[in-house]
C-alpha cells in the first residue's frame, strides 16, 4: 500500500533533483565567474563594480536550494547516527522514522517562512544593485525584485520536504515490510576503492 506512493515520489524527486543538480552547477559557475569579474575589476582596474557582490549572493543562494535536498536525500548532512545504529534494527527504525517526523514539522514550517518572505511585503522591494539591463536592447533597465532571492528559500525548503516525505515512506516501508526493495536514490557514483 506505501510502495506505490513510495515509488510515484521517488521518481518525482530523481527528476527534480537531477534538474536542480543541474541548475546548481550552473549557478555555481556564474557565481565563480562574477567573483573573478570583480576581483579584476576591483584589483586590476581600481574600479569595483557595484552588482557583483549582490549577485554571487544572490547564485550562492539559489545553488544552496538546489542542491541541499540531494544531499539530505543521500545522507550528505552532517547526523550523529550512532545511536540508530547501536540498537536493534527495529527500534532503529522507530527512532530514525521519529526524527524524520520532527524534521518534517522543521521543514513545513521553514516553507511557510520562505512563502511568507516570497510573497510578503519586503519581497516588493528592489534590490539594491541588481538590475536586468534590458535598455540594452531598446527596452527599460529592470531592478530585481528580493522576492527572487527569497524564492530561494521557498524552493529548498519544498523539496527538502519532498524528500523528507520520501524518507518517512523508505522508514514505514522498511518497518512494516523488511523484504520489499525500496526505489533506487539516483546516489551519486562512488570512486571509492571499496566500491570496486
Amino acid at each position: 500500500m506505501i510502495h506505490l506512493p513510495l515509488r510515484i515520489l521517488a521518481a518525482v524527486n530523481t527528476v527534480l533533483l537531477r534538474v536542480g543538480r543541474s541548475a546548481a552547477w550552473m549557478a555555481l559557475v556564474v557565481m565563480v565567474g562574477v567573483i573573478l569579474l570583480q576581483v579584476f575589476f576591483r584589483y586590476v582596474l581600481n574600479n569595483a563594480l557595484a552588482w557583483p557582490d549582490e549577485a554571487a549572493r544572490f547564485l550562492m543562494l539559489w545553488m544552496t536550494g538546489l542542491i541541499a535536498p540531494s544531499a539530505y536525500r543521500w545522507g550528505g548532512f552532517v547526523a550523529i547516527d550512532m545511536v540508530p545504529e547501536a540498537l536493534p534494527r527495529v527500534p532503529g527504525l522507530v527512532l530514525s522514522l521519529a526524527l524524520l517526523l520532527v524534521s518534517l514539522a522543521v521543514l513545513v514550517m521553514g516553507v511557510k517562512l520562505g512563502w511568507n518572505h516570497t510573497t510578503g511585503f519586503s519581497g516588493n522591494f528592489n534590490s539594491g544593485s541588481l538590475r536586468i539591463p534590458l535598455d540594452w536592447f531598446g527596452g527599460e533597465m529592470v531592478r530585481v525584485k528580493l522576492r527572487y532571492t527569497y524564492a530561494s528559500l521557498l524552493v529548498g525548503m519544498a523539496l527538502l520536504t519532498l524528500v523528507n516525505i520520501e524518507l518517512i515512506l523508505r522508514a514505514v516501508t522498511a518497518l512494516l515490510a523488511p523484504a520489499t526493495s525500496l526505489p533506487p536514490t539516483d546516489a551519486p557514483i562512488d570512486f571509492s576503492p571499496e566500491a570496486e
